[in-house]
């Protein structure tokens, strides 16, 4: 599976912010929209990635003034990106190794979507019960041999 089946499966609504955003804002649209990451834009241009661990980290580190931070404070500036014609193991290995639970998309600079953690493991079971639904009908209609009734 690549991952733009993945995407095809999670749909490609992309929640997005600017850098300059004040950190309060960020938390706001991630809990309105139930969404673990946001993107940050500068520009027409991916500059981050904002997730609920860097703003965790936020709040750890400047205590009771968190919300007024800007996004960019606490963004991820260089956060691993994965391709469209990557492979689900590549693209699992990379997270795991990496420790990133959020994956931009990119084609080029083009932003795609974001591949979480979960919609890899939720790919991964669709996967396994179609291998499994294919396996017991093969296994269902397999051949009688010659002599047996």
């Amino acid at each position: 599976m690549l991952v733009s089946e993945i995407l095809a499966i999670k749909g490609k609504v992309l929640y997005t912010i600017a850098p300059n955003r004040r950190l309060s804002e960020a938390v706001t649209i991630m809990t309105e929209q139930d969404v673990g990451s946001l993107v940050v834009f500068a520009h027409g241009q991916m500059v981050g990635l904002l997730t609920f661990r860097e703003v965790l980290q936020a709040v750890h580190k400047s205590g009771g003034g968190w919300e007024s931070l800007a996004v960019e404070e606490a963004m991820l500036k260089a956060p691993l990106t994965a391709a469209p014609a990557m492979e689900m193991d590549e693209l699992r290995r990379l997270m795991v190794d990496r420790h990133q639970r959020y994956l931009p998309v990119m084609d080029g600079n083009t932003l795609l979507g974001v591949v979480s953690f979960h919609d890899v493991a939720k790919a991964v079971l669709e996967e396994q019960s179609f291998e499994n639904r294919m396996l017991k009908n093969y296994i269902r209609n397999w051949p009688a041999e010659e002599g047996e009734s």
